[in-house]
């Protein structure tokens, strides 16, 4: 029998040894979803509603636990995992509320004996493989609207979340949804390359670019609904006009909250010439007060790497930085003793020479750049094959509107950031993928439409 083995990144102690999917067992759950499919699509929406809305009253029931599962197996501070699963409860509302009139059919016609109408319907059967960073938040926003408007659901969480992904499943067969439409695939890249060899009805993906090119080239030619959400390397430009003091304090948290293992988190920041200088130091003091440390301590604030090989990537980012003649402000090194840590890095005089200004670091690491104006920022800010978020920090509406139009993304932010909302799409541009989840649209993404053509006798 094939196994998982989960480890603590914190300490890297053995949390558990999971069963883990295979190839026939892949195979056999995803035909059992598409036999029990069909029916699931016939219940009644009301009744599909009340089994989010009991799987809601579980999450809130069995809250602590499930946080402190998360922090053990993705090493996040435990406030934070508790911020996620209270912030999901107003995503799972959000849901709630939207579906019936985000599913329903819609007449564009009705004349002389005419109608024409659009009717949403399931795409079927969704694989959804799913990431470790925020497991609840990324696998809720595929499989409630995926679940809610008729589809069954085979969900691979990251192998990095994998008791996270039990629970998520646990909670959701007890709130009513069949096992055969909500199935949890336990295991590593095999059993999602397995998931993907299944004749589904669509594949939906968070992760790297890397990954998200392969699942394209073993989907491409099968013609099915395809989403990619890839991350990116988003920025943030502090106007000349901005408090500089402010706009650090809340850019700091844009780029260390989670250790930096967002896909939305700052990642480069440009700041005019004229208060540089005043934003670097407010920055630097703001990181440096971070607390480092177990992620069960409650005032814990930077926890550990969820996987060990990043670790490789943040200490290249660092060493290119340095030889190419940027000034190390923080950090800059990995931490001591059992685990995987990286300490929270700042960097200035840095340039788009610098892998940490192109590519994503996924980590607590950021590079402060000073620019002449508000055309040399946007120009640098548009220099990415990135296109997930940007920002802008400064108390002119007018100017932040103007700069954010011209800026390639597909989220963007006055005066904040690292912020996602359920009324909102979450989507990007070039590297940072196809599709959207959230919003209304995000709802009907996991429906096709059905066009009616109807001629009263």
């Amino acid at each position: 029998m094939s196994t998982l083995a989960v480890h603590n990144p914190a300490t890297g102690a053995l949390l558990t040894t999971l069963p883990a999917d295979d190839a026939a067992s892949v195979a056999a759950r995803a035909a059992r979803a598409r036999a029990a499919q069909p029916a699931w699509a016939a219940t009644a929406l009301a009744h599909r509603q009340e089994c989010i809305a009991r799987f809601r009253e579980g999450v809130v029931r069995e809250l602590e636990g499930l946080a402190q599962t998360m922090t053990r197996e993705t090493g996040k501070p435990l406030q934070m995992s508790r911020n996620e699963l209270n912030g999901l409860l107003g995503r799972l509302d959000f849901f709630l509320q939207e579906v019936a009139a985000a599913g329903a059919t819609q007449t564009v016609l009705d004349d002389a004996g005419m109608q024409e109408q659009i009717q949403r319907v399931p795409l079927g059967v969704v694989a959804n493989i799913s990431a470790w960073n925020y497991p609840w938040f990324v696998g809720c926003n595929v499989i409630v609207p995926a679940l809610l408007t008729g589809n069954a659901v085979l969900y691979k969480p990251s192998e990095y979340a994998a008791m996270t992904g039990l629970a998520i499943t646990r909670l959701l067969h007890e709130a009513g949804v069949p096992p055969d439409v909500m199935a949890c695939l336990v295991g590593a890249g095999e059993v999602g390359a397995a998931l993907l060899a299944q004749p589904v009805d669509g594949v939906f993906f968070t992760g790297s670019v890397a990954t998200g090119q392969r699942i394209a080239q073993a989907v491409g030619g099968r013609f099915i609904k395809l989403q990619l959400e890839l991350g990116g390397k988003d920025p943030t430009y502090v106007c000349d006009d901005a408090d500089p003091v402010t706009a650090a304090q809340s850019l700091a948290d844009g780029a260390m909250y989670n250790t930096g293992q967002s896909c939305c988190s700052v990642e480069r920041i440009y700041v005019h010439e004229k208060i540089h200088d005043a934003f670097v130091a407010a920055f630097v003091e703001t990181v440096k007060g971070f607390k480092a440390g177990d992620p069960m301590s409650p005032d814990t604030y930077v926890g550990a790497i969820t996987r060990a090989p990043q670790l490789d990537l943040l200490d290249a980012q660092v060493a290119d930085a340095k030889a190419k003649g940027a000034t190390l402000l923080a950090g800059g090194r990995r931490g001591t003793g059992p685990g995987n840590w990286f300490e929270p890095t700042v960097f200035s005089n840095v340039n788009h020479d610098m892998a940490l200004m192109r590519d994503e670091s996924f980590g607590p690491l950021i590079g402060i750049q000073k620019v002449a104006d508000d055309d040399a920022a946007v120009t640098l800010m548009n220099d990415t094959r990135y296109g997930l978020t940007a920002g802008v920090y400064t108390p002119d509406e007018g100017r932040a509107r103007r700069l954010l139009a011209r800026v390639n993304a597909g989220s963007v932010y006055w005066n904040c950031c690292d912020r996602v909302s359920p009324r909102l799409p979450w989507s990007g541009v070039g590297d940072s993928g196809v599709g959207l989840t959230l919003s209304s649209d995000g709802i009907q993404t996991f429906t096709r439409p059905k066009a009616w053509h109807l001629r009263k006798p």
